[in-house]
């Protein structure tokens, strides 16, 4: 029995396969194709693009966009004003943040084109990730990394170019 809070505001693409338990609220918008699993919740504005996977215990804080041919794997948080572009892959357990230590909205992480974001890795408010570029797991990102470079560690490191 599958029992879904969707908000009659929601805009909801062709071909969209929605698990049980989901919650989607006002203004979300989901593209075509997209497969949001169980126990996902899109709070408003969040905006997903077209042929996305997004697996279950997925949270968004609101106010969010995730491009097209994204895929965010099982319990990761996606902050209010995170951009995620196209192609990227999320794995598991991934967190952002838009608040600084005052708890002033700094804005979310700005994750570029076909990024590879480790296992729970923290992306802390306000930086870059350049696309192309790929984040070990386990990493804490407190700083902007630049295209086509790899990167990881706790405070994450360049380590050497794609």
């Amino acid at each position: 029995m599958e029992r879904n809070i969707i908000s009659e505001k929601a805009t909801i693409g062709k071909n969209v396969k929605i698990g049980a338990f989901c919650i989607i609220e006002d203004d979300v918008v989901i593209g075509d194709n997209t497969v949001i699993k169980s126990y996902v919740e899109l709070r408003e504005g969040t905006i997903i693009g077209k042929n996305c996977y997004i697996d279950s215990r997925v949270s968004s804080s609101g106010n969010c966009s995730i491009g097209n041919n994204v895929t965010v794997r099982y319990d990761s948080i996606i902050a209010r004003g995170v951009k995620i572009g196209d192609g990227t892959y999320i794995c598991p357990k991934m967190m952002s943040n838009n608040l600084n230590t005052e708890h002033e909205q700094i804005g979310g992480a700005d994750i570029g084109a076909n990024v590879f974001v480790g296992t729970g890795c923290v992306l802390q408010h306000g930086i870059t990730i350049g696309e192309n570029s790929v984040l070990g797991s386990m990493s804490f990102i407190n700083k902007n990394v630049p295209a086509n470079e790899i990167w990881f560690g706790n405070p994450a490191k360049f380590q050497k170019k794609v």
